[in-house]
């Protein structure tokens, strides 16, 4: 039995074109000399099955002190290998039915060379943030190889006081909100040892032939014909399908061009120029904006909310002084995110990268110059918009998801990209609870980052991750409209001592 794309990751296949494609990642700054202070921040998260890194040698410490652990090339690509049966799209390819028969399916990967997917890299010495985002930057912008595994891993060296990085960028149809994890997510731990998973004997099976796809297509097809006689009498086959096909579709154009009535302010973020990528990053410290949050009466995701308006602001003023007291920027998060119930407690399973949640659409009040103000239009609209019906968004969905036939995904794409285009200008992607430390190959993770997918018809995606009393901000976008987005660094920074100052 083939294993085939569900619609949804099917459409995200399919969705990538020129100056657009849809991988996402993560990178994770690791500093082996690293001592936790509070081993035990967070509640301890539990797997399925145990695991860590092969070899836990590590160098020789201070005397009484237990060795500091090594994370090289040779151990990461063990650690990744003995991982990998958790996840097995990463070991699977996609292949096309001939004429569109059905979706896609995943097959094995006869010829899979874990150290094509997994690349050293390093910096000029001494390394820094600017050399790091440079170097990130180029390899998102580098599409993914279609006839390999839709993923690839940097170990990234050079990095100053002996730091490590790894840069991971996974195709968006190899991840769920549920256990479809990111590879980054899945090589990592919440304790520094661990026991490996048993030795994983992986043999690929034989990738079925274009001719058995497309007659498989067209088997599954014709494979309940007594359903049309059924369907006169219960009205619950074919003919049924048919029409609460066509009935969904509709409810489904409906939601969005009911969102296209209040469609986003026009804005250069909904254009896309080049395929070429940017990148920066940015942090804050989570106790000064639960401190500031405990001030003004909201929540930490709303000073999240407000320190990226801030940053928005200060963006549209380093080329157009005209920003008028009532711009907003339309943004897109998880509506997760306005749960204040669980706001303050650790995930006992938190994710970083965070895709497929319900979402909702509301408004950042760029146009206000007081930060105090800004803040308190931030928490209202976003309370408001999240209990409104017109502002929810279920993300991007495929018009037709009952279909399993896809003839035309070029022309399926377009009419998605062109329906989609002015529901907002930009994604936000931000976790609901903080993440508990966690640690590759016994090395502490000191900085997590979530790269978020940067669709068609977008400019700019950010993310932000609630990680070791910080808040890490990461932006990626177009280089062609924003070739000056390491300037965020500063902006979120100002942005957050503005509010930290602000009476």
């Amino acid at each position: 039995m083939v294993n085939r794309l569900s619609a949804h990751d099917a459409m995200f296949y399919f969705l990538d074109e020129s100056g657009s494609t849809t991988h996402l990642g993560a990178l994770l700054v690791i500093d082996p000399s690293h001592t936790d202070k509070r081993a035990g921040t967070g509640a301890s998260r539990t797997r399925k099955a145990p695991t860590t890194s092969p070899g836990a040698e590590g160098v020789p410490g201070p005397a009484g002190k237990p060795p500091a652990p090594v994370l090289d090339y040779s151990r990461l690509v063990a650690l990744v290998e003995n991982r990998l049966q958790l996840v097995p799209r990463y070991r699977q390819i996609i292949r096309e039915v001939t004429l569109g028969l059905a979706r896609p399916v995943w097959v094995d990967d006869r010829d899979f060379d874990i150290n094509f997917h997994i690349r050293r890299s390093g910096l000029p010495r001494p390394g820094d943030t600017v050399q790091l985002q440079d170097l990130i930057a180029r390899v998102m912008s580098r599409p993914l190889d279609r006839t390999r595994p839709l993923w690839e891993m940097y170990l990234i060296e050079g990095l100053p006081d002996g730091k490590l990085a790894i840069l991971t960028k996974t195709h968006r149809c190899m991840v769920d909100a549920h256990d479809a994890l990111e590879i980054s997510e899945v090589i990592c731990d919440d304790t520094r040892t661990v026991e490996p998973l048993l030795e994983d004997l992986w043999m690929p099976g034989s990738p079925p032939g274009s001719t058995s796809l497309a007659l498989g297509a067209i088997a599954e097809a014709l494979s309940r014909p007594g359903d049309l006689v059924d369907s006169l009498v219960h009205n619950n086959s074919i003919v049924g399908d048919l029409r609460s096909t066509a009935e969904g579709a509709l409810r489904r154009v409906g939601s969005v061009v009911q969102q296209m009535t209040d469609s986003a302010p026009a804005s250069r973020l909904n254009s896309s120029t080049t395929s070429t990528r940017t990148f920066a990053v940015a942090s804050v410290p989570r106790r000064g904006c639960a401190k500031i949050a405990d001030r003004y009466d909201c929540t930490v995701n709303d000073v999240e909310l407000a320190i990226i308006s801030g940053a928005m602001r200060r963006w549209m003023l380093s080329y157009d002084e005209s920003v008028e007291a009532g711009d907003t920027v339309r943004v897109v998060l998880p509506l997760s995110a306005r749960d204040p119930a669980v706001e303050r407690r650790v995930d006992a399973d938190g994710r970083w990268i965070t895709v497929g949640k319900a979402s909702f659409v509301t408004d950042l009040p760029v146009g206000e110059d007081n930060p105090a103000v800004r803040l308190a239009q931030v928490a209202g609209l976003a309370n408001r918009y999240s209990q409104s019906s017109r502002r929810l968004s279920l993300g991007p969905r495929p018009l037709l998801p009952e279909l399993g036939v896809v003839p035309f995904p070029e022309f399926s794409s377009r009419a998605f990209r062109s329906l989609n285009r002015r529901n907002y200008n930009v994604p936000v992607g931000m976790g609901t609870l903080p993440v508990a430390a966690r640690y590759v190959a016994g090395c502490p993770v000191v900085q997590v980052y979530a790269i978020p997918a940067l669709m068609a018809q977008r400019a700019l995606a950010i993310s932000v991750v609630d990680y070791r009393n910080s808040l890490q901000f990461a932006f990626i976008a177009d280089r062609g409209v924003l070739s000056d987005l390491p300037a965020m660094t500063d902006y979120v920074t100002e942005a957050y001592e503005e509010l930290e100052a602000a009476k």
